[in-house]
């Protein structure tokens, strides 16, 4: 008799503590399958202090083939689910699609960012859930410092050192408190020649700092902000965002090259493809994290909408704290439904939360109990340390490093802009050049009234649509031959541009006819040095020689099943980087008289249209 067959979608909080679970319940009496589009477990709650230069990346990621026995590893993204058929359909990071059959499935994909139609903000801002962008923002953060540092004017000075989050949930809140620390030290070594300092702004159309939590957590998060000179601006939010600054609800224009955007998250559009009832985007379950009239299938985390049984008629919320502890009940749930154990109901009692705002200041509650300063910042240094599943002498060991030595403020320019747009529904991997990312006739849904107040929740992190790209934005008017295009007159699903991808593909764009002047196609005359001479290596260039491009980037068919509202992984490009992750937008093409970026070549500056070099990532 063949073993039961158990696959567990997603292995964030709920999905890798349910695979943990269960690998040390079933042993060796089941066959446990975890897809997941990393190999890894990233940590959320500690990655403000990735992005501010105190912890490395890879301090906040558990490596998931190492630490889950007994449990398969398939890396993709799930794109459709068969509940007659028993099978999970799903894309692989380079591009190969497969079938994954079950006895039981757990749907614990987690959340996306949430969309909001705040023209500018898509082309403009960068979210913050997914390490890549962490990576972007403490890079980002530290070339404008330096870049504001050497200005010697005045408003470009200011513009580069102001940064804007938008979003005083938990997320913003660290950000905004762990970014000003971060650019305060930086000045201090490297002062600015206009005697300017960064300004930090943190924006909500909520009325205080982290809402959905205790009003004396609240105070104390605000003050600190305060102290360290944040702007904290309750009941506002941005109307407008260009290249050059953004427009806020009161009027206000602020000049900024900085836009996070930390507004919230929404259930993963998954599973609204299910045709099951839902509760505000999240699959209805019982208590006992099963969905009636399905008994093969299982949900936790964000996605299920689970039963508060200590205030009824509630629900949980969308925390880490809940989806963690849904994992370990949804994992002996399921086991016995296989004979192993018994089933329970899923009862907890909120034990409190923690904000860490950088060194020795946090706002605490344990168990009720309402702390600040020092004391509230061992408890929550302390309170992460016992909730990592792995990492915890390495992330220690930072964090006194970090107490004793200067932080080292340098940009590695490993990510670039491109690789993190705002409107990607998958912020856990970068994008890489040479192939699209959304499929001819997809459309990006809008996630709620602009400006929701709160900000994201704890442990959540932030995604809004695409409005027409702002004339101010890098190389003036939206270049053709940049990534998206023209946009479709700001209306999703709409007649895609020529060079978008889902349309035909621009000629200097990866995946389209290679332009005369690019590697790999006709050698243009214009190159640097003139006309190739005949003697070169490589002979003389045939001008009518047929050469195959180098990523063909073909986007996928039209009508092929795939999720709601979350772009599907296309095939691989030819002669991408396999260590390059998961399929992307082309992003800017290099420059002329530079080759494709390799695996271990970043990408160039991208080339303005108007003719005018820029700067960084800006």
């Amino acid at each position: 008799m063949s073993r039961p067959r158990i696959v567990i979608v997603g292995a964030g909080f709920a999905g890798y503590r349910t695979a943990r679970t269960l690998s040390r319940l079933t042993r060796h009496q089941a066959d446990i399958t975890l897809l997941n589009p990393t190999d890894y477990f990233l940590y959320l709650p500690l990655l403000p202090q990735v992005a501010a230069g105190i912890l490395e990346p890879r301090r906040v990621t558990v490596s998931l083939s190492g630490s889950l026995p007994r449990v398969r590893l398939v890396l993709g993204e799930a794109d459709g689910i068969d509940l007659d058929a028993h099978t999970v359909r799903y894309t692989g990071p380079e591009g190969g699609e497969g079938t994954l059959p079950f006895d039981r499935l757990v749907l614990a994909a987690g959340s996306v960012n949430k969309l909001l139609p705040i023209p500018g903000v898509a082309e403009h801002a960068h979210g913050f859930r997914g390490l890549p962008e962490a990576l972007y923002l403490r890079d980002h953060v530290t070339r404008q410092v330096e870049l504001a540092a050497a200005a010697r004017d005045r408003e470009e000075c200011a513009a580069r050192c102001t940064f804007v989050v938008v979003g005083a949930g938990y997320t913003g809140t660290e950000v905004a408190a762990h970014g000003a620390m971060y650019t305060d030290a930086q000045v201090r070594r490297h002062p600015m020649r206009t005697g300017m300092r960064p300004r930090w702004m943190l924006l909500d159309v909520a009325p205080r700092v982290l809402p959905e939590m205790d009003e004396r957590l609240s105070v104390t998060a605000d003050r600190v902000l305060r102290q360290r000179g944040v702007d904290v601006r309750m009941g506002t939010s941005v109307k407008e965002a260009t290249h050059d600054g953004v427009v806020l609800t009161d009027g206000t224009t602020v000049g900024t090259r900085t836009l996070v955007w930390c507004v919230g998250v929404r259930p993963d559009p998954l599973v609204e493809s299910l045709g099951l009832p839902m509760e505000s985007g999240r699959l209805l379950v019982d208590p006992h994290l099963q969905v009636p009239g399905r008994p093969e299938l299982f949900a936790c985390g964000d996605v299920a909408a689970v039963p508060d049984l200590t205030r009824p008629g509630e629900f949980t919320p969308m925390t880490a704290q809940h989806a963690w502890r849904h994992g370990k009940v949804c994992a002996q749930n399921v086991a016995a439904s296989l004979g192993i154990g018994e089933r329970r109901p899923y009862r907890h009692r909120d034990l409190g939360f923690v904000v860490d705002l950088g060194g020795a200041k946090a706002a605490a509650n344990p168990l009720g109990l309402p702390m600040s300063g020092p004391a509230a910042g061992a408890v929550t240094r302390g309170y992460h340390l016992a909730a990592m599943p792995g990492n915890r002498v390495r992330v220690a060991a930072d964090w006194v490093l970090d107490a004793v030595l200067p932080r080292q403020a340098v940009q590695l320019g490993l990510v670039r802009s491109w690789s993190v747009p705002l409107e990607s529904a998958s912020p856990e991997v970068a994008r890489v050049p040479g192939r699209p990312e959304q499929r001819d006739g997809d459309a990006v849904p809008a996630g709620g009234p602009a400006g929701a107040p709160g900000g994201d929740t704890p442990d959540q992190r932030p995604d809004p649509p695409g409005g027409e790209p702002a004339k101010q934005q890098p190389g003036g008017e939206a270049a053709k031959n940049q990534p998206g295009g023209e946009s479709a007159k700001q209306q999703s699903g709409g007649e895609p541009a020529k060079n978008q991808s889902g349309g035909e593909p621009a000629r200097n764009q990866p995946g389209g006819e290679p332009a005369k002047n690019q590697p790999g196609g006709e050698s243009a005359k214009q190159q640097p040095g003139g006309e190739p001479a005949k003697n070169q290596p490589g002979g003389e260039p045939a001008k009518n020689q047929s050469q195959a491009p180098r990523a063909t980037g073909k986007p996928r068919l039209p009508g092929k099943s795939g999720r709601p509202g979350k772009a599907r992984k296309p095939t691989r490009a030819a002669g991408a980087s396999r260590s390059a992750g998961p399929g992307a937008d082309p992003g800017p093409e290099p420059p002329e008289n530079q080759p494709a970026p390799g695996p271990d070549i970043a990408p160039g500056p991208v080339k303005r249209t108007d003719g005018r070099t820029a700067e960084g990532d800006s």
